[in-house]
């Protein structure tokens, strides 16, 4: 009974065994399994990155050739190293590290030993890089800029990191990547999908064709042209405006949300983010700690917005019904509380909304913030309603704009005032800067034009946005999708004539421009 027990296990195991070879060599060759062969080489074919235009169909950035030259550690065979160190412009020294990375990162992968190549020097190594087994040239597309603003809009590309390759296996080491603006947000889009050849190697480890006549190569699938909405030449005014100035500008088109120009000052010319320069170049840019030009101050910078925001506290007090437009206060050249004054400069006397606004008296709005946050039995309330109110607009939050940074702001809330005063221990009068648009309020230059356009708008907004088409697919809804303010639409007309006048009889009355209103 053993003995035919022994015997049935030893054929079972060897059926096991022929089993599992056969489905290997036979069912399974379409798996991974011929990817670990040694006689086959995997070729990545890398598709064109999508070209970004302006609104106006401008070309902003197109693509131009680069190559990459390889290497497979354990193919390397023993050569003249000097000489292809004299190539590759690099030191003896430089390349005994890129060898020990590589080899490092895996001896029988494919990694780049040198990124980026110039066309001339592509030129003189592929005649005579046969002469070094275990290196080979991948061909790849960098960008190509073909203007020298908005390098705060269009970003650039750099090769992907240790940390993205673990995050996301569609990306190898020596791949690029959107780094910086629309190329990081719009990776995806742009990127495209690389295809795959598999070359057959013979014995000498000699390419001799493709494996299997193709059958498991895929091309590359070319990324997505896309539009943004910044108009080009109106970009490239306000960058000029901006020189040697610091500071950002943004418009945005009301009706659609749309971002016309993005200016951020000190900024940088696109094309220093190209090419085998890019490394040191950044590192110059990114260690500028007095221009900072990698900031974006249009997006990231918070100030005080002042007298801008006077606007939303007439709004606040029409909807809360704390004052009429003709109702008026004195204003003795500042607003007095305690034995504390806001100062204020001279203009007429008394003081109602329309006045209030084109002279921007603090007097006018210290008065008609003291009666909105006082109109609650408790002050916390009042100032809750009044931050509801403020927050309406887009303010003290992240907009959700398209581009990857930016800072949400600050308003201030009850908890604001509990933690420096105690809960129930403060007061209107604590709180009277924010009826000026200082204080504890800061805002950054997208949220005040984002608050502009929904007052454009009388209430309303749309999120801002720097996507305006994408070939062959559709935007993201939500840049679509109405947002409204918590104030009523009635309440709009009388504060949009005071700033009118601002401009026409104001404080920025010498600023006119003839035929512009």
């Amino acid at each position: 009974m053993r003995k035919i027990f022994l015997a049935f296990s030893i054929v079972l195991v060897g059926l096991i065994f022929l089993s599992r070879l056969f489905y290997l060599q036979v069912y399974n060759n379409t798996s991974n399994s011929f990817l670990e062969d040694n006689a086959i080489k995997k070729v990545f074919d890398y598709p064109k990155r999508g070209y970004v235009y302006d609104r106006n169909n401008i070309l902003l950035v197109a693509n131009q050739p680069s190559y990459d030259i390889m290497i497979i550690p354990r193919e390397v065979k023993p050569f003249d190293t000097l000489e292809l160190c004299s190539l590759l412009k690099i030191t003896k020294i430089d390349f005994d590290k890129r060898l020990k990375r590589a080899k490092n990162y895996s001896p029988r992968l494919p990694s780049p030993f040198v990124s980026q190549v110039s066309k001339n020097d592509f030129a003189v190594l592929q005649e005579k890089l046969w002469k070094y087994e275990g290196f080979f040239i991948q061909k790849k597309a960098i960008r190509d800029y073909k203007v020298n603003i908005g390098a705060n809009v269009l970003g650039s590309i750099g090769e992907v990191n240790r940390s993205t390759i673990k995050k996301d296996p569609y990306y190898l080491l020596g791949d690029m990547i959107g780094k910086e603006g629309i190329e990081v947000s719009y990776e995806k889009t742009l990127r495209g999908s690389k295809g795959v050849k598999f070359i057959q190697k013979d014995r000498f480890n000699r390419a001799i064709g493709p494996y299997k006549n193709g059958i498991y190569d895929t091309l590359p699938v070319p990324g997505k042209n896309i539009t943004l909405t910044i108009d080009s030449k109106l970009q490239e005014y306000g960058e000029f405006l901006m020189q040697n100035k610091r500071g950002g500008i943004i418009a945005i088109e009301p009706k659609s949300g749309e971002i016309l120009s993005m200016i951020s000052a000190p900024s940088y010319n696109p094309n220093l983010l190209v090419g085998r320069e890019r490394s040191k170049n950044y590192t110059k840019l990114h260690y500028d700690s007095i221009s900072k030009p990698l900031y974006d101050r249009g997006l990231q910078a918070m100030y005080p917005p002042g007298s801008p925001f006077k606007i939303i506290n007439a709004l606040i007090a029409l909807e809360e019904n704390t004052v009429t437009t003709n109702e008026k206060f004195k204003c003795n050249r500042g607003y007095f509380y305690g034995n504390r004054k806001m100062g204020c400069h001279i203009h007429k006397n008394p003081v109602d909304l329309n006045l209030g606004i084109y002279e921007s008296c603090n007097a006018y709005f210290a008065n008609i913030y003291r009666r909105t946050i006082e109109k609650y039995s408790k002050t916390d309330e009042g100032l809750k309603v009044w931050s509801d109110h403020v927050k309406s607009f887009g303010l003290g939050n992240y907009l959700g704009y398209d581009l990857k940074v930016g800072q949400p702001g600050k308003i201030p809330t009850p908890a604001t005032y509990d933690r420096v005063y105690g809960k129930g221990r403060w007061f209107s009068t604590y709180t009277i800067s924010n009826a000026i648009g200082q204080g504890e309020i800061l805002t950054t230059p997208i949220q005040l034009a984002n608050m502009t356009a929904a007052i454009a708008n009388r209430g309303y907004f749309f999120t801002p946005h720097i996507i305006k088409k994408i070939n062959g697919d559709s935007i993201n809804r939500k840049y679509t999708i109405v947002r409204k303010t918590s104030i009523s639409p009635e309440h709009f007309e009388p504060v949009i004539e005071g700033m009118f006048n601002v401009y026409k009889k104001g404080t920025a009355k010498y600023i006119q421009v003839n035929g512009i209103e």
